[in-house]
């Protein structure tokens, strides 16, 4: 992996092209510090708080994190990533999963077989879930470790990217990107990628945060998902208008949760607030919960439905 940290200065805007962005909060960490995969861009990384200089674009609103590391070095760490802790809390994920699959379906269809591709699919927990309802389903992802766990399972994996995988044309019914358009160097040109994967009137499903929800505007730059990992920051208006430039229209979008163990649950809240998170972890231990399964939703995290035309 090339360890040489190579940042892009400040890019034009990824929605609009606009060259003009306001910085609206500082950077918390230096532009030459040391990128480390399974610390900054493992899927369980507690790097809260830790960022770049984040901006909004003066012309459409769009916030994104500048300076920014060059695509290739974003797709070294990726490819380098190995994360334990995902597959340790992996009956959470399929609760989460599941929960996400009911109402897709509802917008979808039923299987029937069809085929269905996860972007960025990690450890394949989606497309496990996906296959058990009656899905072809494919994930995609640039991690040879989380490529291996995937496979281990008997899993239907391609590694590396929705660009450089080069699949047929209109080959998906669904193409779903579960936390992943954030982390992106190029947005647009993924949901574009995704836009000539899928069939006419497919399906493509992206869940990401959402920096306009009440719960963000509370928390201000104490937001847990300011992270360094994370280059773009939508809001459901800025989400809507880069999927309509990429040809979709969006059929629905709305706050969905997820399940988390309470155990994992309370180490993330220490890692944000140490204190009270102690107490947190401690608690939920004595009681004996620390696999007690939690639905959790606070509002900042959305989920789009969007529909590529027919014809």
């Amino acid at each position: 992996m090339n360890t040489t940290r190579k940042t892009a200065g400040k890019p034009a805007c990824n929605l609009c092209g606009a060259g003009d962005a306001v910085e609206i909060i500082p950077a918390t960490v230096p532009d030459t510090a040391p990128a480390s995969p399974n610390q900054t861009y493992a899927c369980t990384s507690i790097g809260y708080g830790q960022h770049g200089s984040i901006v909004r674009c003066r012309s459409c609103g769009l916030v994104y994190a500048v300076p920014r590391e060059q695509t290739q070095n974003v797709l070294d760490f990726y490819a380098a990533v190995q994360d334990p802790l995902y597959v340790a809390e992996r009956a959470g994920r399929i609760l989460t999963f599941d929960h996400h699959l009911k109402p897709m379906e509802r917008f979808t269809g039923p299987a029937g077989g069809r085929k269905l591709l996860d972007v960025g699919a990690y450890t394949g927990v989606f497309v496990e879930i996906a296959a058990q309802h009656g899905w072809d389903a494919w994930g995609i992802e640039p991690s040879a470790w989380a490529i291996g766990e995937a496979q281990s399972n008997g899993l239907q994996m391609i590694h590396g990217t929705l660009e450089s995988a080069h699949l047929p044309e209109a080959s998906y019914s669904v193409v779903t990107m579960w936390d992943v358009v954030e982390h992106l160097t190029d947005p647009l040109g993924t949901l574009r990628a995704g836009w000539q994967a899928l069939e006419p009137g497919g399906y493509l499903i992206v869940h990401t945060m959402d920096l306009d929800s009440p719960f963000a505007k509370v928390m201000g730059r104490r937001w847990p998902w300011f992270m360094e990992m994370h280059l773009y920051y939508f809001s459901r208006k800025t989400l809507r208008f880069m999927l309509e430039k990429a040809g979709f229209s969006v059929s629905w979008m709305g706050a969905q949760g997820r399940y988390l163990h309470a155990g994992y649950l309370s180490s993330r809240v220490s890692a944000l607030l140490p204190r009270i998170g102690r107490v947190l972890e401690w608690t939920v231990a004595k009681l004996g919960l620390t696999n007690r399964a939690l639905r959790v939703n606070l509002g900042d995290l959305f989920t789009v439905y969007a529909r590529k035309p027919e014809t």
